[in-house]
């Protein structure tokens, strides 16, 4: 699953690639003290597989020249990509690589990275708890605790409302985008995953189902369905396809189609909200738009984050891809992200960050991701394909 990805494709990182609003930070502060190496050795090379908004290119230029290294990127367009560089021999062309929820624990059953040590990483200081152990354990080896990763940003596909026509209490509810009151001003994104598993979320709330044995013996996991609860979800979205205005192919059209008063509820990145949340403070007529994060059922959220590969042996090495990521989650590195990739940090920026950026970044919200199901992979892709190629053809 991708979040940045080629021009045209509908994906979470390309609805977020070139939003951010102010200008790119680049300022090395206080880096570590340089990792010694013997001066006739090889220049390290440092090789991360990642998206490619995440890229600071001043900041990286410094780290370099700080520590002797060479630090060299590959970009992928998702998740699934980057898992199959690393599946077929990848550890041994990266040593540090980027992640979505589930994927970093899946990286860790196969083998495909290692434990870090959370020690050597003291803006691990900065995070907010609500990206750290006990309370987000995706970033945790599930047998042994062990850290397996450091969180980096994070988002959620809520409902983005026209507080004019709908009200909080109605948006307290998934059922709000089924409501058939509201036909012909609803909107749904064209991506299958997403519109299958918040419709399950709604679907095994009603049903009573979620505090069930699940089909793999963990907790409730919307991407874990049993074959009733998907015919649940299949005539859900039958009974949606009725009351949707369109489905949107890109953040354009539903930041026109909210913007003209048409689109009164849809679920999204948040960043039409902060879209249209910035025109109406600039002065612009705009309705007054309004993001919830989750609904009473529950939501969907991800958190991307860093990793070491299990390529990486050599203790020199090790040690540098450590002071990589401490250096990373430094605020005032993050808010260099925050600027240029339009997402909201896992490090706590507000204090280098104005009020206006607090609210559209959702910087004091992070508590909401408690009850937020990461992103993660169908447990039947056939199935879910199914599902939605049913809906199609009704």
């Amino acid at each position: 699953m991708s979040k940045f990805t080629k021009p045209g494709a509908l994906t979470r990182r390309s609805m977020l690639k070139g939003s951010g609003t102010m200008a790119l930070a680049g300022a090395m502060a206080a880096l570590p003290s340089p990792f010694i190496r013997n001066a006739k050795a090889a220049t390290l090379e440092i090789r991360a597989l990642m998206w490619e908004p995440y890229v600071l290119p001043e900041m990286i230029a410094a780290f370099e020249a700080e520590h002797g290294v060479k630090f060299t990127t590959t970009f992928f367009d998702g998740n699934s990509e980057a898992y199959n560089k690393l599946k077929l021999g990848g550890t041994r062309d990266f040593d540090l690589a980027q992640a979505d929820g589930f994927w970093s624990r899946l990286y860790s059953r196969e083998g495909l990275i290692r434990d870090i040590d959370l020690s050597k990483i003291s803006s691990m200081d900065n995070v907010f708890p609500a990206f750290t152990a006990p309370d987000y354990e995706l970033l945790t080896d599930e047998t042994s605790g062990a850290a397996i990763g450091v969180p980096f940003c994070w988002g959620g596909y809520g409902i983005t409302y026209n507080a004019d026509e709908v009200s909080e209490e109605d948006v307290s509810s998934l059922g709000v985008l089924f409501d058939a009151d509201k036909a012909g001003h609803l909107s749904a994104s064209a991506r299958f995953e997403e519109n299958i598993a918040l419709a399950a979320i709604l679907v095994t709330a009603r049903m009573g189902t979620q505090g069930d044995p699940r089909p793999d013996g963990k907790p409730f996991n919307p991407y874990v369905l049993t074959d009733a609860e998907l015919d649940g979800v299949q005539a859900l979205l039958i009974e949606q396809k009725r009351l949707l205005m369109t489905r949107y192919q890109d953040l354009g059209t539903l930041n026109n189609l909210m913007r003209s008063g048409i689109v009164w509820a849809a679920p999204e990145f948040s960043q039409v909200f902060r879209q249209l949340q910035q025109l109406k403070r600039e002065g612009k007529r705009v309705p007054n738009i309004q993001h919830r994060l989750q609904a009473e059922e529950g939501g969907l959220g991800w958190i991307d984050s860093w990793m070491v590969t299990s390529g990486v042996e050599d203790s020199e090495k090790l040690e540098v891809c450590h002071r990589y990521l401490d250096t990373i989650l430094r605020p005032e590195h993050m808010k260099s992200i925050a600027d240029k990739a339009g997402t909201s940090t896992c490090v706590d920026i507000r204090g280098l960050s104005t009020e206006e950026e607090r609210e559209l970044f959702l910087m004091d919200r992070t508590a909401e991701l408690k009850g937020l199901h990461m992103f993660d992979q169908p447990s039947s892709p056939e199935k879910w394909e199914r599902v939605w190629s049913n809906m199609e053809a009704a």
